[in-house]
């Protein structure tokens, strides 16, 4: 069956490495070292994508488990930066979703993401609404790797599994696509992509990036 969508993680797919400044912003506001920072932020963080916390909740959260202050004038710049954090855009991947729907294909982002990060990107970005379908996990309620968010994507293009391409760079969420029946490839670099999209004979049915 002929390929008919390609689906888009968002962090390090459509974007570059997160913000420098906004991280070392981060980590001046709370004081935390990085080694006690890192597995604070990413404790909750399925749980902000999911929209059981909104960005305020989770700093709230964070601060009070590593036995800070959450005033709010705090808790509100720490979201500020945080949303900055991941603002940031792959060009030339960019450049391929627009020569993708030049060539007839269904472009859509399937992104884990929470409220503050959104509102961030869409003031900031408007590429996003070039795409055909954009699913944010935090306003389903679901996230990925949970195949309920691949169904509602898939259902939403109008597409079957076999005529899907999906794009991540986290393995597990690629893996889940594939017990779907979804074509997914595991994003490290555009280079790398190239080379995935030819070993899997799929050049002959889309452009290559780059």
């Amino acid at each position: 069956m002929a390929l008919r969508a390609v689906v888009f993680d968002y962090g390090m797919v459509l974007t570059g490495q997160p913000d420098a400044v906004a991280h070392a912003a981060l980590l001046r506001l709370t004081g935390l070292p990085l080694e006690l920072f890192e597995p604070l932020y990413w404790a909750d963080r399925q749980a902000y994508d999911e929209g059981k916390l909104t960005g305020i909740a989770y700093w709230q959260k964070l601060l009070r488990e590593a036995g800070l202050p959450t005033e709010r004038e705090s808790v509100e710049e720490l979201n500020r930066w945080d949303a900055r954090l991941w603002t940031v855009q792959n060009p030339v991947m960019l450049a391929w979703q627009l020569e993708l729907k030049r060539r007839g294909l269904l472009t859509a982002i399937l992104s884990n993401i929470g409220d503050a990060v959104l509102a961030s990107m869409e003031r900031e970005f408007d590429w996003i609404h070039r795409f055909d379908v954009r699913v944010w996990s935090y306003q389903l309620g679901v996230a990925k790797p949970d195949p309920a968010i691949y169904r509602h994507t898939l259902a939403e293009l109008g597409v079957q599994p076999e005529e899907t391409l999906f794009i991540d760079d986290k393995r597990v969420n690629i893996e889940a696509a594939q017990a779907l029946g979804i074509q997914a490839i595991e994003f490290s670099s555009v280079e790398r992509l190239r080379e995935e999209l030819i070993a899997a004979g799929l050049d002959a049915e889309v452009p290559l990036p780059g």
